[in-house]
C-alpha cells in the first residue's frame, strides 16, 4: 500500500514536507504544494484527515451561509468563494439558509463543534448573537448584505451610491416619473437602494411619489406583479428601476404581456448584472456588481483571522459600474 514516504520519493520533498502540506498547506510554497498534491494523487495515498485535523487542531473547512442558492448573484459569490478557497488549501462547506435563522445558528456552530473553522455570513443576521460572554467570537466575515454595526471585517458595496447613479441616468435621459421595486423591507440593501434612488430625485427637484414605489422581494413574480401594479392607469412610470435584475426580468415580462414596448413605452434597469441580463430582449441596463469578488475577499479575510495573520482591511468596499444596455433611452417627447 502507498503511504506517505511514497508521496515524498514521488515529489522529491521530505517526509516532514508532505506532513506540512498536508496539515498546514498555507505554509507551503505554492510549487511545492502542486508537487505534493500531484504526487498524494498518484500514489493513491489517502492520509487519515482526522489525525492530520488533530496534530494541526483545523479542519480546513469554512461554512458559508448562503440566503438562497436559487439567485443567479449568490451563484457567483460562491464560484470567487470556492475558487479563493480551494487556493488557500481550505473546503468550502456551503449551506443554503433560506434566510432562517436557526439554520444559520446550526451551521455556524460547526465552528465552535470543530468541524470547520470559520464563517462566511452573506445575510444581515448575526448567526454567534447570544455567545456565551467572555469567550472568543469564532472567526466570521460578513460579506453582501452587512450587519448593522458589526464588529467583523465586512465586504461590501457602495449600494446607495449604485441606486443613486442609475436613477440619475434615467434622470438624464429625461425620465421624472420613475417607478421603484424594492427588495424585501428587512433587508438593508433594500433601504440603501431605496435612498439612492431617493437622492437622485432630490438632486433633480423630482419629488419623491410613494405612489411609483413597489414592495417586492428580489424574486421574478416580484418584478411581474410590481410592473402589474405600477403600469396601470393613465399616469403610469416612463421608466421602471427594480433592486435587483431578476425583479427587473419578471417586470420585462409583464410589460411586454401589456403590450408596452420596452424601452420606447418604457424603459427599464436592474441592479447586480446576473449573467442573463445581457440576454434579456432588449438586453439590461443595470448596476454590476463584482459578485466573484465578494467570495475572494472573503475567503482571503477569513482565512487571515483563522491564522491569526493581519488583514490589510477590516471593512472592503469593492466598485459598482453602470452598464449601459437598450433597455432604457428617452422617454417619448423629450426633449420637444
Amino acid at each position: 500500500m502507498s503511504n506517505i514516504r511514497e508521496v515524498a520519493r514521488l515529489a522529491g520533498v521530505s517526509v516532514a514536507t508532505v506532513s506540512r502540506t498536508l496539515a498546514s498547506p498555507e505554509r507551503v510554497l505554492p510549487q511545492t504544494r502542486d508537487k505534493v498534491n500531484a504526487a498524494v494523487k498518484q500514489a493513491g495515498y489517502h492520509p487519515n484527515l482526522m489525525a492530520v485535523q488533530f496534530r494541526s487542531r483545523k479542519t480546513a473547512n469554512l461554512v458559508i451561509l448562503v440566503p438562497t442558492i436559487a439567485n443567479p448573484f449568490f451563484a457567483r459569490v460562491i464560484s470567487g468563494a470556492q475558487q479563493a478557497a480551494q487556493c488557500a488549501g481550505y473546503r468550502l462547506l456551503l449551506c443554503d439558509t433560506q434566510g432562517q435563522e436557526a439554520i444559520e445558528r446550526e451551521f455556524a456552530e460547526l465552528v465552535p463543534g470543530h468541524q470547520a473553522d470559520g464563517v462566511i455570513q452573506l445575510r444581515a443576521f448575526d448567526p454567534f448573537l447570544g455567545h456565551p460572554p467572555g469567550s472568543a467570537t469564532p472567526p466570521i466575515v460578513n460579506a453582501c448584505e452587512i450587519i448593522a454595526g458589526t464588529p467583523y471585517p465586512t465586504v461590501s458595496l457602495d449600494n446607495r451610491g449604485g441606486a443613486q447613479a442609475m436613477t440619475r441616468h434615467l434622470i438624464d435621459l429625461g425620465h421624472r416619473r420613475i417607478g421603484l421595486i424594492k427588495g424585501p423591507l428587512s433587508s438593508p440593501l433594500t433601504q440603501e437602494r431605496l435612498a439612492g434612488y431617493q437622492d437622485a430625485l432630490g438632486d433633480a427637484g423630482i419629488e419623491f411619489d410613494t405612489a411609483l414605489v413597489h414592495h417586492g422581494d428580489f424574486t421574478l413574480q416580484a418584478g411581474y406583479d410590481g410592473a402589474t401594479a405600477l403600469i396601470q392607469g393613465p399616469h403610469r412610470p416612463t421608466a421602471l428601476f427594480c433592486e435587483n435584475d431578476e425583479m427587473a426580468i419578471g417586470a420585462l415580462k409583464r410589460i411586454k404581456e401589456a403590450g408596452l414596448q420596452v424601452p420606447t413605452d418604457i424603459s427599464v434597469a436592474g441592479f447586480d448584472d446576473i449573467s442573463m441580463a445581457a440576454y434579456c430582449d432588449p438586453p439590461l441596463t443595470t448596476v454590476e456588481q463584482p459578485a466573484e469578488d465578494f467570495g475572494r475577499h472573503a475567503v482571503h479575510m477569513l482565512v487571515a483571522l483563522i491564522e491569526n495573520k493581519p488583514l490589510a482591511e477590516r471593512h472592503v468596499q469593492l466598485p459598482f459600474t453602470l452598464k449601459i444596455r437598450a433597455s432604457a433611452c428617452a422617454p417619448a417627447g423629450a426633449g420637444r
